[in-house]
């Protein structure tokens, strides 16, 4: 019998003509020690010292008291929804300008999204909207507030921090306490952001993050589920164990999941959460370069910081006006890879998503132009000045007037 070999010598090399990828994991910490620690003693599964280190070094990195490691970010939104006290058939205004994941998360708990429109400014959700929709389009009754059109009971609200700039949470905030709403935020994709100086996952009840492999920093895949309050944290750690009472005879007093995340995956997210604040300097670094070297193009529009606000620019982006500009971003990407550069055009929004057809939408129209001219950059935390200099270049040879 032939032994079997190392899976690297079977690998053939890569054929993908891009020399500049949009967004990669940086893997130059105590990375390879951790693991092999892991392998070295056996800790490889759902348990283990990487995994409890890991919850307790991120609830501190936040200043949060809690936090529950699970298998991805969409895991973490599912768990963290169901504590939060989401049922069946309730309802939960969330952005349409989004990725899927929070409204597939939103059906996976057996309610139904109301996707909100965003606002210009910051490409996040519009809260004007979202309140006009709790107080002209909802009314108390039996207890809970409840959609006039569908009667559903409104279960929480769940803001989603898009590309690393957060949601405006003060005015949502007085929504959901007029209204007693539990918020729950998703912050997949904007760990190292702040809002008004506090981070952001800290303002509502709970909060989910995401380790995807381009997110700031990775477990490969990965989630995690942050909040104060001791009974949701226990809640998300007894339905993300497969709501496991008792583990010596298998007794399991509700469904739950198997979402936890490895002892393997723990010990990354422990040496990526070490470096974090060196790849969250690294990714304001480049968002200042990109500013400066872009401003001043024809319909081009950088990306936006509010004043109180701080992005975390997980995936640098622009804006391009093809009124104004002398091609449409999905033009300059295809140009661009011609070049070999790799971009990525946003997301359909939700309420154009055939997957969830039918759902209430209020408004739209923002989220489909920015779905058409928005154009993420390469930001890979090690991206050499070389490397970004040469986007630079190309993006203003093909627009420059």
């Amino acid at each position: 019998m032939n032994a079997i070999k190392p899976l690297k010598a079977q690998m053939a090399p890569k054929s993908d003509c891009t020399k500049i990828p949009l967004a990669v994991p940086q893997l130059g910490g105590n990375e390879w020690a951790y693991l092999k620690e892991c392998l070295d003693t056996g800790w490889v599964s759902s348990v283990g010292p990487f995994v409890d280190r890991f919850e307790r070094d991120f609830a501190t990195y936040l200043g949060a008291r809690h936090a529950v490691a699970v298998a991805s970010g969409t895991a973490a939104l599912h768990v963290a929804l169901l504590a939060a006290g989401v049922q069946p058939d309730d309802e939960v205004p969330m952005p349409s300008f989004t990725f899927i994941a929070p409204a597939n998360a939103v059906r996976y708990a057996g309610a139904w999204p109301v996707f909100v429109d965003a606002e210009a400014a910051t490409w996040q959700m519009d809260v004007a909207l979202l309140r006009d929709f709790l107080r002209d389009d909802c009314v108390r009754s039996d207890g809970a507030l409840r959609n006039r059109k569908t009667g559903r009971r409104i279960g929480a609200i769940l803001p989603v921090h898009v590309l690393g700039h957060p949601v405006d949470m003060e005015p949502l905030l007085a929504l959901a306490q007029e209204f007693g709403l539990p918020v729950v935020e998703d912050a997949a994709e904007s760990l190292g952001a702040s809002y008004r100086g506090q981070p952001v996952g800290r303002a509502g009840q709970i909060a989910a993050f995401s380790f995807n492999g381009n997110k700031v920093m990775t477990t490969g895949g990965g989630g995690m589920i942050v909040t104060d309050d001791a009974a949701l944290a226990d809640r998300a750690r007894y339905l993300s164990t497969t709501a496991k009472d008792d583990g010596t005879e298998g007794i399991h007093g509700s469904v739950g999941f198997n979402y936890r995340l490895t002892n393997l995956q723990a010990a990354m997210g422990c040496a990526q959460l070490e470096q974090l604040d060196g790849f969250l300097a690294a990714k304001r670094r480049i968002a200042a370069r990109y500013a400066a070297g872009l401003a001043g193009l024809p319909g081009l529009s950088l990306m936006p910081e509010a004043n109180w606000a701080r992005n975390a620019f997980w995936l640098y982006s622009i804006r391009l006006d093809s009124n104004a500009a002398s091609c449409t971003a999905r033009e300059l990407r295809q140009r661009l890879r011609e070049r070999g550069i790799d971009t990525r055009s946003f997301w359909q929004p939700m309420h154009l998503s055939p997957a969830h057809a039918g759902a209430q939408t209020l408004g739209g129209d923002v989220a489909e132009t920015l779905f058409d001219e928005v154009l993420s950059l390469p930001c890979s935390t090690d991206l050499g000045e070389a490397q970004q200099d040469a986007v630079i270049a190309a993006i203003r040879s093909e627009l420059a007037p």
